[in-house]
């Protein structure tokens, strides 16, 4: 079954047929780090998610000109590479949000990007034209945007309804002259939702320097029209703690497009709390759907066996493949981060 389309577009559920996921290569900076281990370890878990993907569908990854050998080094033969200027490595974020028309042909929408609002230490010279390349090389049609904007703030059920947060679609650098209603507005008529349900921030340590500022995708998740997965920090001596209990109240009465209340699952966060910079955001729930299987961030922790097992409940047509997500989180993302998944065209 799929959701209705507003405005001629929609946006499908990760669940739906998907051809291909694209991804980024890190590039030097602060994603591939300063030491020749920070490097390795992040070309080596950049890879690992790639291999993970490319057991159930193809895969595509940006490679700046400079890090074309590495990535020839630790990708396989299989996995597709185009050479494009990068400034950082978040799929997600930079490339293009796809989605369907009404007749089934393949669109991409095209945000502003400006460095998850015009970060200090972000660069974006390059990563703003990755969505309209990756838009080209897939034959979708364009969507341009005025809306700053990026494909961790959006989670969707694929039938009408949008999860987004306060501090990313009407924060400080992105959109702070914008309404509800005309962000609302927009992502009806480029993802084709015509409900949101707004939660007002992210995670502590998203919010820090060198995080988001509050992505959905590290803290909530729409698997089926209904339902909602919920990031749970369980441990009161951990500042999330206090939030995930506020965004479950919130969610507690929130309903979908159809009016339904949410049936929340909780997902534990993993036990660890701190590293070496503070309060981490380790969370399950920056998992990608794939077509046959879920790639779930896993962190040598306690938790991981119960992640895995609601990840499979949850999914129950699909294989539950663990990835360290350790290298990932300690750079600024997770998992969905990395990756940007293009649906299966009908056009």
């Amino acid at each position: 079954m799929t959701g209705r389309a507003v405005g001629g577009w929609r946006m499908p559920s990760e669940t739906e047929p998907q051809d291909r996921v694209w991804m980024a290569y890190p590039v030097p900076g602060y994603s591939l780090g300063d030491t020749e281990a920070e490097q390795d370890e992040a070309r080596r878990t950049w890879a690992a998610v790639a291999h993970a993907v490319a057991d159930h569908q193809p895969v595509t990854v940006i490679v700046d000109p400079t890090e074309v050998g590495a990535a020839r080094r630790h990708l396989s033969s299989g996995i597709d590479i185009v050479e494009a200027p990068l400034d950082d490595a978040w799929a997600r974020d930079i490339g293009p949000t796809f989605v369907l028309g009404d007749d089934g042909r393949l669109g991409a929408v095209d945000w502003v990007f400006n460095g998850w609002g015009a970060a200090s230490w972000a660069s974006w010279e390059n990563d703003q034209h990755i969505g309209r390349l990756i838009a080209q090389l897939s034959g979708a049609e364009l969507i341009e945007s005025p809306m700053v904007n990026e494909g961790g703030g959006i989670q969707v059920d694929g039938h009408g309804t949008v999860m987004v947060t306060e501090s990313v679609q009407l924060g400080d650098g992105r959109n702070p002259e914008w309404s509800k209603a005309e962000v609302e507005a927009e992502l009806a008529r480029t993802i084709g939702v015509d409900h949101a349900v707004w939660l007002p921030y992210g995670l502590t340590r998203d919010n820090e320097t060198f995080g988001t500022r509050g992505h959905v995708d590290i803290v909530a998740a729409l698997p089926a029209p209904g339902v909602v997965l919920l990031h749970d920090q369980r441990d009161p001596a951990h500042p999330d703690h206090r939030i995930t209990a506020t965004l479950r109240e919130l969610l507690d009465e929130a309903t979908d497009a159809t009016g339904t209340i949410f049936r929340i699952v909780d997902v534990p966060a993993p036990t660890v709390l701190r590293d070496t910079e503070g309060y981490v955001d380790y969370s399950y729930i920056n998992h990608v759907v794939v077509n046959d299987a879920v790639i779930a961030c896993s962190f040598d922790d306690p938790n991981d066996a119960a992640a895995v097992a609601i990840l499979s409940e949850t999914y129950p047509e699909r294989h539950v493949v663990s990835v360290d997500a350790r290298p990932l989180f300690a750079r600024g993302g997770g998992i969905h981060c990395i990756t940007a998944n293009q649906p299966s065209a009908r056009g």
